[in-house]
């Protein structure tokens, strides 16, 4: 079907009755002779154009997509229904794990109606509450957020990032508490950095790069720097701790330990969790290498004197924990304290001389506690079974907090006294009218494509009649060492409010049983994971959950492109698909901002083998002319500097020239906003409403 513009007829037609018939003309998207010699291979790019998406002409381009869009997604009867009941699941309070810093204990919450939750701050568990930082006071429109939060260790300071519309790049200020006044420290021009202070919270460390020449949403971002920052002083003044230009891939992070003696310097390269590892013994002195090539992860727990713990995968898959011994000739010397087992570590803490880890067991959270020797103490008796995180605090702290979720459980929070391990309920989270015992989550396990049991999630109303005809709602991410654990969500309830199914997928390519689980869904493996994503359906339409008529896949980012991949490859078995904010274009994600990042999961376009293997799976590159495609939802951001919007925006036009038959293919660009942290409550009601709102129609009504 080719692109042709709105006849007048059917402008009339709109106005009138408010639909006509099945989309079958797009706004015009003009083409351009683009082809790329890759390998050999002669790739066509005909909307390269789009690539530039701050300009004129692509803006414009997105109005028109927007207006279509709008039209078609609000003439549901669902919508309606399912903002109401938004609105209504939203009223509820949220609030995080707390952090003990000083005498104050901080979190952030929010009542329900507000756009950002806010910073507040207690003496203790009792005490009235007070706000420290209202980010609903940032932007009339709530699109200007809170971001990066570091709090000094003496609780005197804050240290924390501000994102304008959604943007990754950050601009730092720092808040004096005791006055609750914003001093006139500003940090520009940052990016996946946190805030890592010294121990005498006299500064903080954080990494910049370079300030964009051209357009910052899009420019590439390399060759960062580390720098310390001393509270009460000008950027200008701030002391360069660390680069290596000649490395521009390379990037930083530093952790201080406790009592000031060491300084840990982290230099990752990509998103390859591997890092090497130097160590600072004072600021007169520069960093020693440790471990000077990127053979495994090494993260800082603590230390005692010159005993320094670390987490570690080296030659341990699922993890350990272990001690470096400095010497008094500053040799160094490693050994074992928490050896690795079967269950792949997913958090690890150092709280009141006890080691807190917690492992994950088929998805699910078992969190064990040992002692400085590595001696097993106990297990946490949890309430069920789900995700359990938190535990944050230092060697000496007594008292700590962690929460507990899973798909049919709102969150718990828990207050734990670290030297008896004895806890009780601190808050929970209730919304009105519901209860969890009127819904059901088991975990399943179904065989993928070459036989791979993967774990599989599925959630609903005990008051629903489970068949063929049930709309599923099935999520997967699988990419980035990254697992999707069980938790309670205000969305999935909404669908679920509806009659419908959750269905969450473990797949490859996550973390879920450590690094063997992601190495199987990377680089040449990477196909594995949209086998298992179609495998999940198939299992579930097997045994009479939802079909191919009924079945709704969606997916954010990474996720993103498991949906463009996996609709493409399976074009008759989803009922509607939803590539949120994907990464589409898998031939030059490298060309801007971060994107180069992903070579170590995705792999190098430069490399002869690797570029076969994306140009294999790549969405924007696999759709075929004439084949029936679902009705497809593509979602963006207008300010997404992360995974820019061009990637959805040429994957929407190719797919609407090249689509088969009457089934829509819509474009929807929020603006003022980025990849989706950040989100104000209002915009993110809007999207999911429109989201299952059109999924529901096309499953119940068909394509009109």
């Amino acid at each position: 079907m080719k692109n042709k513009r709105f006849l007048f007829l059917g402008l009339i037609c709109f106005l009138l009755m408010g639909s006509c018939a099945s989309i079958t003309e797009y706004p015009v998207t003009r083409k351009v002779s683009q082809i790329d010699l890759l390998h050999g291979v002669e790739v066509e790019d005909p909307y390269r154009w789009l690539e530039d998406f701050t300009s004129e002409e692509v803006e414009a381009w997105v109005g028109l997509q927007n207006n279509l869009s709008q039209r078609y997604l609000t003439k549901n009867k669902y919508r309606k229904k399912i903002k109401e009941n938004l609105e209504s699941i939203w009223v509820s309070n949220s609030k995080s794990i707390p952090q003990i810093r000083g005498s104050n204990i901080f979190y952030f919450f929010n009542e329900g109606s507000w756009q950002q939750s806010k910073l507040l701050k207690q003496e203790c568990d009792t005490c009235l509450s007070e706000v420290v930082i209202d980010p609903n006071k940032f932007s009339t429109d709530g699109t200007v957020s809170l971001s990066n939060l570091s709090i000094s260790p003496n609780g005197k300071f804050i240290a924390y990032s501000i994102s304008d519309g959604g943007s990754d790049w950050k601009t730092w200020k720092v808040l004096e508490v005791d006055s609750n006044q914003v001093l006139e420290d500003t940090i520009k021009w940052t990016k996946f950095s946190s805030g890592s202070w010294e121990s005498d919270s006299s500064g903080f460390y954080y990494q910049k790069y370079p300030e964009p020449k051209d357009v910052a949403l899009s420019e590439i971002n390399r060759s960062p720097k580390l720098y310390f920052h001393k509270i009460g002083t000008s950027q200008e003044e701030d002391l360069l701790v660390y680069d290596q230009p000649e490395k521009p891939n390379w990037s930083w992070n530093i952790d201080v330990s406790e009592d000031g003696k060491y300084r840990i310097l982290y230099v990752g390269e990509g998103t390859d969790e591997s890092n090497r590892l130097y160590i600072q013994f004072d600021k007169d002195h520069s960093f020693i290498p440790v471990i000077a090539e990127l053979e495994a992860t090494y993260i800082f727990l603590g230390n005692k004197g010159s005993d320094l713990w670390f987490f570690t995968n080296k030659n341990a898959p699922n993890g350990k924990i272990v001690k470096l011994k400095i010497n008094k000739n500053e040799s160094f010397l490693w050994e074992d304290v928490i050896n690795e087992i079967t269950l792949p570590i997913s958090g690890f803490s150092l709280i009141n001389n006890k080691f807190v880890i917690e492992y994950l067991k088929d998805s699910q959270s078992k969190v064990s506690f040992f002692n400085l020797e590595g001696e097993f103490i106990s297990g946490l008796d949890l309430p069920s079974k789900g995700s359990v995180s938190g535990f944050n605090g230092k060697i000496s702290d007594r008292y700590t907090y962690f929460s507990f979720t899973n798909y049919v459980t709102p969150t718990k929070i828990y207050k734990m006294d670290m030297e008896t391990l004895i806890f009780e309920e601190y808050w929970k989270e209730s919304l009105p009218n519901y209860n969890s015992s009127d819904f059901f989550t088991e975990l399943r396990f179904f065989d993928s494509k070459d036989g791979t049991k993967i774990p599989l999630h599925v959630t609903y109303k005990k008051d629903i009649q489970i068949k063929a005809d049930t709309p599923v709602l099935l999520y997967g991410y699988g990419g980035f060492n990254i697992s999707i654990l069980p938790s309670f969500s205000k969305t999935y309830l909404a669908w679920m409010n509806q009659g419908g199914v959750v269905a969450v997928a473990n797949l490859r390519g996550g973390s879920e049983y450590g690094d063997a689980w992601h190495e199987a869904g990377m680089l040449l493996n990477k196909q594995n994971v949209f086998d298992d994503f179609a495998y999940a359906a198939k299992f579930l339409h097997s045994k009479n959950i939802g079909s191919s008529k009924s079945t709704v896949i969606v997916g954010r980012s990474n996720g993103g492109l498991l949906v463009g991949t996996t609709m493409l490859q399976n074009p008759s078995l989803f009922a509607v698909t939803i590539p949120q904010v994907g990464v589409m274009d898998m031939l030059r994600f490298s060309k801007f901002t971060i994107g180069w990042a992903w070579e170590s999961d995705y792999g190098s376009v430069d490399d002869r083998e690797e570029f076969f293997n994306l140009f294999a799976y790549s969405p924007y590159h696999n759709i075929e002319a004439g084949v029936c495609y679902p009705p497809t939802l593509i979602t963006t951001a207008s300010r997404d500097d992360r995974v820019v919007p061009s990637h959805s925006f040429k994957f929407a036009a190719r797919l609407q020239e090249l689509q088969g038959c009457d089934n829509p293919v819509l474009l929807r660009v929020e603006t003022r906003a980025g990849h989706g942290s950040g989100t104000p409550r209002n915009k993110r009601i809007e999207e999911i409403a429109d989201i299952y709102g059109y999924a529901l129609s096309v499953i119940k009504e068909g394509v009109d």
